[in-house]
């Protein structure tokens, strides 16, 4: 398993809000921590948490800020460059995806940087399997 890992926006609102996760992704990141790998999140997962809660799809006791704030503020995690090419690539990602502007962001942040998406979105999954990116069921 490529230690060099992306969470999905579902991820950071699954670990935020200490649900559990499968024993793999656990597994994943603490082998990224150790191997001193920062553990990347995107910027659109910002962007994401705030359209959820506004739209009342996450019922959270903290605001979106919050929860993403708490997690970039932790120890190993990264804020990942959303440039131009990466948002440029998400318009052209190979295969097959539906049109999820934040999911194709995601894949193609992770296919720039060479990262494993970690994702509960059977969407992304079936994608993954597909051979365009690299994901780990969360």
């Amino acid at each position: 398993m490529n230690p060099r890992l992306l969470l999905d926006t579902c991820a950071i609102i699954w670990i935020a809000l200490d649900q559990p996760i499968r024993p793999e992704a656990r597994i994943a990141l603490r082998a990224a921590l150790a191997a001193d790998e920062k553990v990347r999140v995107s910027p659109i997962s910002a962007w994401e948490l705030g359209l959820l809660c506004a739209r009342g799809r996450l019922a959270a006791a903290r605001s979106p800020t919050s929860i993403f704030g708490d997690v970039i503020a932790t120890a190993g995690v990264k804020v990942e460059a959303l440039s131009p090419e990466v948002l440029i690539e998400s318009s052209f990602l190979p295969g097959s995806l539906h049109s999820d502007p934040a999911d194709r962001i995601l894949i193609a942040t992770a296919r720039a940087f060479d990262l494993t998406l970690v994702t509960r979105d059977q969407l992304i999954l079936d994608y993954a399997r597909s051979g365009h990116v690299r994901a780990l069921a969360c």
